[in-house]
C-alpha cells in the first residue's frame, strides 16, 4: 500500500510518456507498468478497515484489466468518474487467479484522436466487406415497398457511416468500433440459416427487423471520447429513436420511389424495434407479440449472450498470459462465472 498515492485532476493537454505503450493482453505479472489506457465503471469501495479505495477496469483495444487504489479520498472521485481515460502507474499482480493492477497514481487525461482510437476495443473483421454483406442481403427482399423503405436507409449517408463505426453496447456485447455492424450481420446471416426451417414468418419483416432493431443506438452512443451515451441516449434511447425514424424513413421511401409500405406493415416493424429487448425489465417497450418480433428477440438475445460469454471467457486472440483460473468473474449481465475451458479441446491435440 502506498501512501503517497493519489488521484490528481483532469488535465487540459494530451499526454504521453517516454515509455511505450504496453498492451493489455501482454501484461505479465509482477511488471510495473506506465502508461494511458481507457477506464470503465470506477466504482468507491470500502475497506475492511472501514477506508475508501477505488476500483475500476482499464482498457485499451486489446483488452481489460481490474485495477485498485488502495489509498483514495473519495471527494477526488467526481474527476475521475466523468473521464474517458487515465494515465496510470502501478504494478501488475495475480490475486485470486486473476491479473489486476495495484495502482501507486492515477489522473485523468485528454488524448488526441490517434491515441484514442489505438486504444479504444475495434471489431477484427473488416467494416467494408461486412457493410457490403449487409447491403447485398437487405437488397434481396422481395416486396418492393420494403426495397424501397432499405435504400431510404442505405442511402443516408451519414447514418450509414455512424452505423459502420459504432458499438452494439458501452460495456455488454460487441463494445467495439465495429460492433453494431458485426451484430447486425450475424443477426441477419442467423435468419438467412434458420428461415427456411420457419415457412410462415415472413422473410422480409424479420430481415428488416434485425436491420433496424438497434439502429437507433447510431444516435444513443457516441464513441469520440471513448464509449459514451449521449443526450439522445439518456432521454430517448435506442429503442424509441428507432421506432421514430422508421416513420419517418417509411414516408421517404414512399416519396423517392411510389412504393407505400402497407400501414399493418409498418406497423408490426415498429412493433419488433419496441420489443426486441423482450421483457420491460430489460428495455422493452411491448412484449413480442406477432411470430417475427419473437423470432428477432430470440435471435438478439442468443446472438447478443453468446458472443458476452465468448468475449469473457474465450477471447479472440486469448491473453499471452495464461491466467489460472478456471471461472471468470461474475458476469452481471449473465448472473454467472464462466468456466472458461473447452473441454474437448486439447493443447496438445490428443
Amino acid at each position: 500500500m502506498n501512501p503517497s498515492a493519489t488521484l490528481e485532476p483532469v488535465s487540459s493537454q494530451p499526454v504521453s510518456t517516454n515509455r511505450p505503450h504496453v498492451n493489455i493482453r501482454a501484461l505479465p505479472p509482477n511488471t510495473y507498468v506506465d502508461g494511458v489506457y481507457g477506464i470503465f465503471n470506477p466504482q468507491i469501495g470500502t475497506t475492511r478497515g472501514g477506508k475508501p479505495y477505488l476500483k475500476c477496469l482499464l482498457r485499451d483495444a486489446t483488452g481489460e484489466v481490474s485495477a485498485r487504489l488502495w489509498t483514495f479520498e473519495a471527494a477526488n472521485f467526481p474527476d475521475l468518474e466523468s473521464a474517458a481515460f487515465v494515465w496510470i502507474a502501478g504494478s501488475t499482480e495475480m490475486f485470486n487467479g486473476q491479473m489486476q493492477i495495484k495502482l501507486d497514481q492515477i489522473k485523468a487525461v485528454e488524448i488526441s484522436e490517434d491515441e484514442m482510437m489505438a486504444l479504444l476495443p475495434t471489431t477484427s473483421k473488416d467494416i467494408n466487406t461486412m457493410f457490403e454483406e449487409v447491403s447485398r442481403i437487405m437488397r434481396s427482399l422481395s416486396h418492393p415497398a420494403m426495397l424501397a423503405l432499405g435504400e431510404a436507409y442505405l442511402t443516408d449517408q451519414e447514418m450509414m457511416s455512424k452505423f459502420r463505426r459504432a458499438p452494439a453496447a458501452m460495456n455488454l456485447h460487441h463494445a467495439w468500433i465495429g460492433g453494431l455492424l458485426e451484430h447486425t450481420l450475424q443477426l441477419l446471416k442467423l435468419a438467412e440459416s434458420m428461415l427456411p426451417l420457419y415457412p410462415q414468418l415472413n422473410r422480409d419483416i424479420i430481415l428488416m427487423g434485425l436491420f433496424l432493431h438497434d439502429l437507433g443506438k447510431t444516435a444513443e452512443l457516441k464513441w469520440d471520447r471513448g464509449f459514451e451515451y449521449t443526450a439522445d441516449g439518456n432521454l430517448i434511447g435506442h429503442v424509441v429513436r428507432g421506432a421514430i425514424w422508421l416513420q419517418f424513413k417509411a414516408a421517404v421511401a414512399a416519396k423517392q420511389s411510389g412504393q407505400k409500405l402497407p400501414v399493418e406493415a409498418l406497423r408490426v416493424l415498429q412493433h419488433i424495434i419496441l420489443s426486441h429487448h423482450g421483457l420491460p425489465e430489460f428495455g422493452a417497450a411491448r412484449v413480442p407479440a406477432t411470430p417475427e418480433a419473437i423470432f428477432v428477440a430470440q435471435l438478439d438475445n442468443l446472438d447478443a449472450k453468446t458472443q458476452l460469454s465468448l468475449t469473457c471467457a474465450r477471447p479472440d486472440p486469448p491473453p499471452t498470459v495464461e491466467c489460472a483460473a478456471e471461472f471468470t468473474d461474475k458476469v452481471w449481465a449473465l448472473d454467472t462465472r464462466l468456466y472458461k475451458a473447452d473441454p474437448l479441446k486439447n493443447p496438445e491435440g490428443h
